[in-house]
C-alpha cells in the first residue's frame, strides 16, 4: 500500500508538471515538461561524456561520505565520552557548523585548486556534523542502569563504550549516515553547478544546459541528482533496518 501511494504521488507530480510545462504560461524552451526531460535523459545515459561525469560525481560522493563517517563516529564518540573534551571544543564546533560548505569554496580552491580532492574536502566539512551530533546525543540518552551494569560487571571505558553504548548508539548514527549522505551529494553537485571545474554531472550541466540555453539538459540534472538522492536515501535505510531491526523508524 505504502509503494501504491508512493508511485501514486510520483504521477501526480509528472502530470502536474507537465499540464503546467504545455500549459503556455512559460515557454517550453524554459520550463519544460517531463516529457521533454525524459527524451534528454535518454540522449544523456547514451552519451559516454555524460556517463564519465555521473561515475566521477558518485566517486567523489562515496569518497566523502567514506571519509566523513570515519572522522565523524569516532569523534563523535570522544566528544559524547568525555565532558572536559567536549567543553573545551563547543565554541569552535559551534562556530565552524553553522558556515556553509560553499561559502569555503574560495579558501579551498587555495589550498587543493580545482579539483576532485576540494569537492571532497568541502563534502566532508558540511557531512561531519549531523553524523557527529547524532553520535553526541545517542551517547547523552544511554540508560544510566545499563552504564552501571557494565560497571558492575568489571568493564572498563573502552569494553562499556563497545558493548553497551555502541548497540544503542547505532540507530541514530545510521540515521546521522543518511542526512550526511543527502548533504554530500548535495554540496558537490552544487560545488560542480558554482564552480564548474573538475568533471561531474553538475559540471556537464553547466557546460552543455545553463551556459548554452538547453534548460532540458538543466531539469535532466536537477532529476539525475534527486533520483541519485533518493536511492541513497533508500539503501541506507534498507542496511538501517537489517543492521539495527531494534533501532525503531526508520521512514
Amino acid at each position: 500500500m505504502r509503494l501504491i501511494r508512493n508511485v501514486a504521488g510520483v504521477v501526480v507530480f509528472l502530470l502536474i508538471w507537465e499540464g503546467f510545462g504545455r500549459s503556455g504560461y512559460l515557454p517550453v524552451d524554459y520550463f519544460p515538461p517531463p516529457t521533454v526531460v525524459a527524451g534528454t535523459l535518454a540522449d544523456q545515459f547514451s552519451s559516454p561524456e555524460y556517463l564519465r561525469a555521473l561515475v566521477a560525481t558518485l566517486l567523489t560522493w562515496l569518497i566523502a561520505f567514506g571519509i566523513s563517517v570515519g572522522v565523524a563516529v569516532p569523534v563523535g564518540l570522544v566528544l559524547g565520552s568525555v565532558p572536559f573534551v567536549r567543553d573545551a571544543t563547543r565554541s569552535v564546533i559551534e562556530f565552524l557548523r553553522p558556515i556553509p560548505a560553499v561559502a569555503m569554496i574560495p579558501l579551498a580552491l587555495v589550498l587543493f585548486g580545482n579539483g576532485p580532492s576540494m569537492k571532497i574536502t568541502l563534502a566532508v566539512y558540511a557531512a561531519i556534523w549531523p553524523i557527529m551530533f547524532n553520535v553526541i546525543y545517542a551517547l547523552g540518552q544511554v540508560d544510566q542502569q545499563y552504564l552501571d551494569t557494565a560497571r558492575s560487571f568489571g568493564l572498563g571505558r573502552v569494553r562499556t563504550t563497545l558493548r553497551v553504548k555502541l548497540p544503542d548508539v547505532l540507530p541514530f548514527a545510521i540515521t546521522g549516515f543518511r542526512l550526511s549522505a543527502t548533504v554530500a551529494l548535495l554540496v558537490i553537485v552544487a560545488i560542480e553547478l558554482v564552480n564548474g571545474g573538475s568533471i561531474g554531472i553538475g559540471t556537464y550541466v553547466m557546460q552543455y544546459g545553463e551556459n548554452v540555453g538547453h534548460m532540458d539538459i538543466v531539469f535532466a540534472g536537477a532529476v539525475v541528482a534527486g533520483a541519485l538522492g533518493v536511492l541513497i536515501n533508500s539503501g541506507i535505510a534498507l542496511l538501517q533496518r537489517k543492521l539495527v531491526p531494534w533501532g525503531g523508524g526508520t521512514e
